[in-house]
């Protein structure tokens, strides 16, 4: 009996060293893909249009400057694409109805903040993902586009 509690326990310490060396695997994936996703699923409404920094339309007046959210889904048995997709809908969600508390109608000048490190491009997002977790930041300013 001692014997099978010594290899269960030996098991169990080799085991550790695996777990506490987390992978944090930075992604950088299409920002309008997941917009397209999460409006067909009915996620985002469309009263709210989203435009990341280099994309602002021209005449945008800003109602709150510095809006940030952060969200984390769980990676288990997901691609890190999906996870990371499923993550910045979240966030998206989130922006859309900030906006609408602030009357706005567009989330301009988005830029990935994670770990408060600015990722700015126009054409992609920054996601972090792991075996367990994955998380995107994201901040940007409320606007009345026309």
């Amino acid at each position: 009996m001692k014997k099978n509690t010594w290899i269960s326990a030996a098991l169990v310490l080799c085991a550790l060293p695996g777990i506490s060396q987390a992978r944090d695997t930075t992604h950088y994936l299409p920002f309008d893909q997941v917009v397209a996703e999460a409006s067909a699923s009915g996620k985002l409404d469309g009263s709210v249009k989203f435009y990341l920094s280099g994309k602002t339309p021209k005449g945008a007046e800003v109602v709150r400057r510095d809006v940030s959210t952060s969200k984390k889904t769980n990676a288990f048995n997901k691609t890190d694409e999906g996870a990371c997709s499923w993550a910045l809908q979240s966030a998206l969600i989130s922006m859309q109805q900030a906006a609408k508390a602030a009357g706005a109608n567009a989330v301009v000048d988005i830029a990935s903040n994670y770990k408060h490190v600015e990722y700015k491009d126009s054409e992609m997002y920054e996601c972090h993902a792991g075996a367990i977790m994955a998380g995107v930041a994201i901040k940007g300013n409320l606007a009345k586009v026309k």
